[in-house]
């Protein structure tokens, strides 16, 4: 246990925003494998729409350093690039 005020809060600090960090990249895997079944199964507006929310969720969470610039960039990248064979592939 820390003994300094400063350190009691800065613990404090830390531990609701490691609650809202794990909240965050946990709604960012749930949303993600949503969208990968929905690719899988052909559903392209419900991907599309749920895409859509899934980048801005992305961007948000890397503007705000919850994860990785590059790392937001890439796994957008990966869906669109599923997306786009999928769709191919099904026309």
């Amino acid at each position: 246990m820390p003994n300094k005020k400063a350190a009691i809060k800065s613990l404090r600090k830390d531990k609701k925003k490691h609650a809202k960090n794990k909240a965050v990249k946990s709604e960012l895997r749930t949303l993600t494998k949503k969208a990968r079944l929905l690719i899988t199964d052909g559903k392209k507006n419900e991907a599309e729409t749920l895409l859509r929310t899934l980048e801005s969720k992305l961007d948000r969470a890397a503007k705000s350093h919850i994860i990785k610039k590059e790392n937001a960039a890439r796994k957008v990248s990966r869906l669109r690039t599923h997306f786009a064979s999928a769709s191919k592939s099904a026309s």
